[in-house]
């Protein structure tokens, strides 16, 4: 049994934050909550217990390359066949590779994460490897496969008639066995024959496709199928997560808006492409689920702490005003409780009596923290990973500061 009283807790789908007398899980389970009044602000510090993170949005696989395309474009660095990535994790041994994921997944942990949706690599051997490091660490690993090399060539790309090989089709089927899910890099890697195979296929899986990230995806896509990438994706693959919507026009947040799409962002691996910010200001005003992930381990540490903040603030200066707008509990729900429509069955994202105990305990007594006037506020922007003080999953300890004790 795990035990903590007398702090703060982030409580129902909400996540309002409360005086909470005593928090228990036995098990996997939350089963006592004893909740006491609405506490927004503090004077001398405490505990507070927020939903464990989800990080919606990585390529834990080339977490091995950290900052390794520094100066590239985003086709130099992440495009295949040639891309720095996919020549570099070519060369790692299986045992480095899963050496370098354990560590990565076992840092995500540290920062309040317990678990990722991860685009992985390299086949049906990436799934496996990352299924083996997730084992490890206890970090919840949804993992989204794709195509060891492109299954078209450029003049077939061009000509968007043919479907997938019996080669390229028997590698999808023993992806979607591995993997919780299937996402090519673009829809401009597919034709749309192939989309349509591939949606027919996974229909019991999650399916998921970047697009937008640059104005080249959706022009592109025009000049082959008269369709922006956008619009190609909702027609024939019907993806559960669009990632990016980087450059995404007032028509492609109605869009987005009138399917009630989930819409990961990825603010701070766009910044660091030198890439446009994503319109978060609209598209919070917009009926679409929004997302957030830290994308590329080698453009971003997966640290959703720095991620949340990074938003939010964007987002303010997006809005333009210093009302709240947004308010930083819209902001936290998109790497919390916006994910039980997402992935459903035990994943909830908010915590209450009989949810699985997933959760991050975190440290308002440091100086910083202490006298908060508005928590939520200050845990969208203010928190590191030094504040966390042990993350849970379904009971289990993922992480846990040397110096704090969860009460048994």
């Amino acid at each position: 049994m795990l035990t903590l009283k007398d702090c703060i807790v982030l409580h129902g789908k909400d996540l309002r934050p409360y005086q909470c007398h005593q928090f228990t899980v036995e098990q996997d389970t939350i089963t006592h909550i004893d909740l006491g009044s609405p506490c927004n602000q503090l004077e001398q510090g405490s505990l507070v217990i927020i939903p464990g993170l989800y990080n919606s949005h990585t390529h834990m696989g080339d977490s091995c390359l950290p900052d390794g395309t520094t100066g590239m474009t985003l086709e130099e660095g992440f495009f295949r066949p040639n891309g720095y990535k996919y020549r570099e994790l070519g060369k790692q041994t299986e045992a480095e590779h899963l050496e370098h994921l354990v560590a990565h997944l076992r840092y995500m942990a540290r920062t309040g994460t317990v678990g990722h949706i991860d685009f992985r690599e390299q086949g049906v051997y990436g799934s496996q490897l990352l299924r083996q490091a997730a084992d490890k660490t206890g970090v919840n690993s949804v993992i989204l496969g794709q195509f060891n090399q492109l299954p078209f060539t450029e003049s077939q790309l061009q000509e968007n008639r043919d479907g997938l090989s019996d080669s390229a089709l028997a590698e999808l089927d023993a992806l979607l066995t591995i993997a919780d899910g299937f996402s090519e890099s673009t829809m401009n890697d597919l034709t749309d024959l192939a989309w349509q195979q591939i949606y027919l296929r996974s229909q019991h899986k999650l399916r998921a496709i970047h697009c937008l990230e640059n104005e080249g995806y959706r022009d592109t896509s025009l000049a082959v199928t008269g369709r922006g990438d956008l619009e190609r994706a909702l027609e024939l693959y019907q993806p559960h997560l669009v990632i990016h919507a980087t450059v995404a026009n007032a028509a492609e947040i109605g869009m987005l808006s009138a399917h009630r799409v989930n819409v990961v962002l990825n603010p701070r691996a766009n910044a660091n492409l030198g890439l446009p910010l994503p319109p978060i200001a609209p598209l919070l005003q917009s009926q679409a689920n929004l997302l957030l992930g830290t994308d590329n381990g080698l453009l971003n540490s997966p640290n959703m702490l720095a991620e949340l903040d990074f938003t939010y603030k964007v987002a303010k200066s997006q809005f333009g005003s210093a009302a709240l707008r947004p308010d930083p509990v819209d902001i936290l729900k998109m790497a919390t409780s916006n994910l039980h429509g997402v992935l459903g069955q035990d994943i909830y994202g908010y915590l209450e009596v009989g949810l699985p105990a997933d959760f991050a305990v975190l440290n308002f007594r440091q100086p910083h923290l202490r006298a908060t006037r508005h928590i939520l506020a200050s845990i969208v922007s203010r928190t590191t990973p030094d504040d966390v003080l042990a993350t849970v999953r379904q009971g289990q300890v993922l992480y846990q500061d040397p110096t704090f004790a969860l009460a048994a």
